[in-house]
């Protein structure tokens, strides 16, 4: 079901699908719509809306599933909140960074997640996704290597946008 004119790829939206099957029951959540690489998503039972992407596939290790989110809690008045789940487990004391339309964030980290440092940073990261094509994150993971997930950035507005649309009245 592509929207706004974007392409619908059919590897994207089984990529976000399965992803969703593991998180947590399927029965908990409305699909808003699927863009290219991304997904939006109603959990009224939180309540909450979340747009969601995983990175590029990658041969590099990984030690568990990556995604990326962009949720909204209408009850706690929170809307836009980036959170990444990474593909390593992070060395004791490691930075790791968003890169994205020119411009590279310092995240707060702990394990294999990651979140902006405030709301500041969170909206400048969406305004950020908006207009880029990829966005990377980066950091050292406990074996010394680094570690790089990549995401493409086609329908992540679409899919930010609806999540943001889901969530009215919630």
């Amino acid at each position: 079901m592509a929207r706004s004119g974007r392409r619908l790829t059919l590897a994207g939206s089984a990529a976000v699908l399965a992803l969703l099957l593991c998180m947590r029951p399927a029965a908990a959540r409305d699909a808003l719509g699927v863009w290219e690489d991304w997904g939006a998503f109603r959990d009224s039972a939180v309540p909450r809306c979340y747009a969601i992407a995983m990175p590029a596939p990658s041969s590099r290790p990984r030690d568990g599933v990556p995604y990326m989110t962009i949720g909204t809690w209408p009850r706690r008045n929170l809307r836009g909140q980036v959170h990444w789940r990474l593909s390593r487990r992070i060395a004791p004391g490691a930075k790791v960074t968003a890169s994205v339309g020119g411009e590279t964030f310092e995240l707060m980290a702990s394990d294999a997640v990651a979140w902006a440092q405030d709301r500041r940073m969170d909206a400048a990261v969406i305004a950020r996704l908006r207009s880029a094509g990829t966005l990377t994150i980066s950091g050292k993971a406990r074996d010394g290597r680094t570690f790089r997930d990549t995401y493409r950035l086609g329908g992540a507005a679409s899919a930010m946008d609806a999540a943001t649309v889901g969530c009215v009245g919630l």
